[in-house]
């Protein structure tokens, strides 16, 4: 349900996101941006979608991430549009076609199929597992899922996946063979099979999420030998959300990799600012602070010192999702 706030609310959020001011803190606009999020309002998806001609392709991209995550279709034709740019960062473009598929509308999968064969390589796979989870949310199980949803079952993660977990696994519900040492094992071959379908691959990236153990850490982290950047952008962001300790050296292995994607090590840099644990706070300065570092990752970097700094501090801890920002409070 939508949260009602005051139009001098919402112009004081717009304005801060849009940094009508010109001197806006990225981390602040960030905070603006997912206070916005979690208003799920018609409101929220204008002022977000007046977001699109900044310069910063990692605040643009997480402005495509919220309109998928509100799941208004009236967010489709501004998400089409950054789609359909190809001048705009492909990691934007990406967060956009990805947004599209958690809107989940039937009527979306012409426009991703025209992008099936983008030439840029996270853009057509991005196409390829959106288009598979509109067939899932519409297919005879994706609909007996959706049906059995009620008050009483607590998803343990609230955010629009781009694919469900493996089958089994979709409602929390864990068994003991599902976290056994061989369960783990056979979702982990099942991850990184590179000959398996790029969204039978995630559902499986999906369970060994919700399972959560350091096994299944592991068998998460074992990803990111895989060559496609998509796919280990998509297992840093999980360890955003699982917030597990025992993911960060693998994080941080990732972080300092320059050869790595800045996709991937972006997702990274704010999955550990959520982890928050005091060995990643001289990392995250020291790749905020050198001039030769790509630009998402410094600013990935300032704005996981914030997330860091919020989440060590004595204020009410928000849950944000993860996508890189607790919300600020304006009503």
């Amino acid at each position: 349900m939508a949260v009602v706030v005051s139009p001098s609310d919402l112009q004081t959020l717009e304005d801060c996101l849009l940094n009508k001011t010109k001197d806006v803190a990225l981390h602040t606009r960030f905070r603006a941006l997912f206070t916005l999020k979690s208003l799920k309002s018609e409101d929220a998806v204008n002022i977000i979608s007046k977001g699109f001609s900044d310069p910063s392709a990692l605040l643009k991209h997480e402005l495509a991430y919220c309109l998928g995550q509100i799941k208004k279709p009236s967010a489709l034709p501004a998400l089409e549009s950054v789609l359909r740019d190809t001048t705009e960062d492909p990691m934007v473009r990406h967060e956009a076609a990805e947004a599209i598929g958690a809107i989940s509308e039937p009527s979306s999968v012409a426009i991703l199929k025209e992008f099936l064969g983008d030439s840029e390589r996270t853009v057509r796979e991005t196409c390829e597992i959106a288009m598979a989870k509109i067939e899932w949310d519409n297919s005879e199980e994706g609909k007996k899922h959706y049906a059995s949803l009620n008050d009483s079952i607590i998803p343990l993660y609230t955010s629009v996946d781009p694919a469900p977990p493996s089958s089994g696994l979709l409602l929390g519900t864990l068994s003991p063979d599902d976290i056994s040492e061989q369960g783990v094992e056979r979702l982990r071959k099942e991850l990184v099979d590179s000959n398996r379908p790029l969204f039978k691959r995630y559902r499986a990236m999906f369970a060994l999420r919700n399972i959560g153990t350091p096994a299944a850490v592991d068998a998460l982290a074992s990803g990111f030998a895989d060559d496609s950047a998509l796919f280990k952008h998509e297992i840093a962001f999980i360890f955003g959300q699982l917030l597990s300790p025992h993911s960060v050296p693998s994080l941080l292995k990732v972080l300092q990799d320059t050869r790595e994607s800045d996709m991937v090590r972006h997702e990274a840099a704010e999955a550990l600012g959520g982890i928050a644990t005091p060995e990643v706070l001289p990392h995250l300065r020291e790749w905020m602070n050198k001039e030769d570092a790509p630009r998402v990752v410094r600013e990935s970097c300032q704005v996981a010192i914030d997330m860091w700094e919020h989440e060590n501090s004595d204020e009410f801890q928000y849950a944000n999702g993860l996508g890189g920002a607790t919300p600020i409070t304006v009503v």
